[in-house]
């Protein structure tokens, strides 16, 4: 595929996972311009060449440019990447609207869901941008192995080809793949949901648990995960692709996994806020999981695993009297979701 030069891409958030898109773009030969809200952020980063405080080591790419004016940075953008935490969206957006071009393309990497409308991230973009294309980068993709240039793939998800095409034309590379998805609000949720199960496999390492126990959580928490997106309309077959069991093996198997990191700390004995100053950087699987355990029950949909986990973080209860509810939950069907073969 040829790519098009002329494109100019803003990427808005600068932790781990914003910093190395725009770095790549820069990389791949596009117009990239890095904000970020913090001048003093703005610049360290100008002065040591790397991003220490997430990414340190990696050495950006002589033309990525880097700005703390936001209008700056949208200016002339047809490609915006809305790379900042799902709490902070809807404020970046709204701070945005003024400046961005009602014709460029949108594609958020945020993995969350907003606590007051239980929003995902690519719906607020619709709200406060109404009219704009908008798109969803989820997958496997742990921004130090992609620093580290590990082969990585990646889904985008739009009901928009555009978006789609776009993504796949300005990232792809010998070390990075994107495939296209149309189910944007699986992928999306997908993205969102893997998190609490990644803190539950969090504890159970922690507890120096059996590769056995550590197969039942990776499975069971892909089958509630599959669950209560399709209650919400979501494809139960998005979830067998590179968003939903990629994502959640990475999430639940690597100490990169910020939301891995806060179940070791719980899982180690230490309290939830212990935990979370522990990380030290945004952990989207604690509110996810209180947003999804009241939704749940809200509709009745059955998920024991995010279930113990909100009685761990927030009810105070014992890790060991949570896993051992997990286990002695009703036993159900293994594969809920089966494709029927044509009766002859």
């Amino acid at each position: 595929m040829t790519a098009n030069n002329n494109y100019k891409i803003a990427v808005l958030g600068a932790g781990s996972f914003g910093t190395v898109i725009a770095n790549m773009l820069a990389v791949n030969g596009f117009a990239s311009t890095l904000w970020m809200r913090s001048d003093k952020q703005l610049q360290a980063i100008t002065d040591a060449g790397e991003n220490a405080a997430y990414l340190p080591g990696y050495q950006f790419d002589s033309r990525l440019a880097f700005t703390s004016d936001l209008q700056q940075a949208l200016e002339g953008a047809d490609t915006v990447f809305f790379a900042v935490p799902s709490s902070a969206l809807r404020l970046v957006a709204k701070l945005a609207k003024s400046s961005i071009d009602p014709e460029a393309l949108l594609i958020s990497t945020a993995k969350g869901i907003e606590a007051e409308s239980f929003a995902l991230p690519s719906q607020i973009l619709e709200q406060e941008l109404p009219g704009s294309k908008v798109g969803v980068l989820s997958g496997p993709n742990l921004a130090k192995e992609i620093a580290n240039y590990e082969i990585t793939a990646t889904v985008i998800a739009s009901e928009h080809g555009e978006v789609c095409s776009r993504a796949q034309e300005i990232l792809a590379s010998k070390y990075f793949r994107i495939y296209a998805n149309h189910d944007r609000y699986g992928v999306e949720l997908a993205g969102a949901l893997k998190n609490i199960y990644a803190i539950v496999s969090g504890i159970a390492e922690a507890m120096k648990v059996g590769q056995n126990t550590k197969s039942v959580v990776l499975t069971r928490s892909l089958a509630e995960m599959s669950r209560f997106a399709c209650q919400l309309g979501a494809n139960p077959l998005t979830f067998l692709g590179l968003s939903g069991v990629g994502d959640l093996y990475v999430t639940c198997s690597s100490p990169l996994s910020r939301n891995f990191r806060i179940g070791l700390a719980l899982g180690g004995g230490k309290s939830l806020e212990q935990a979370i100053i522990d990380v030290g950087q945004v952990a989207e699987g604690v509110n996810t999981t209180k947003l999804v355990k009241e939704r749940a029950d809200a509709l009745g949909i059955y998920m024991p695993l995010a279930s113990a986990l909100y009685a761990t973080m927030f009810e105070q209860r014992p890790i060991v009297e949570s896993l051992r509810t997990m286990m002695v939950a009703e036993q159900n069907t293994d594969v809920e979701f089966m494709v029927k073969s044509n009766e002859r």
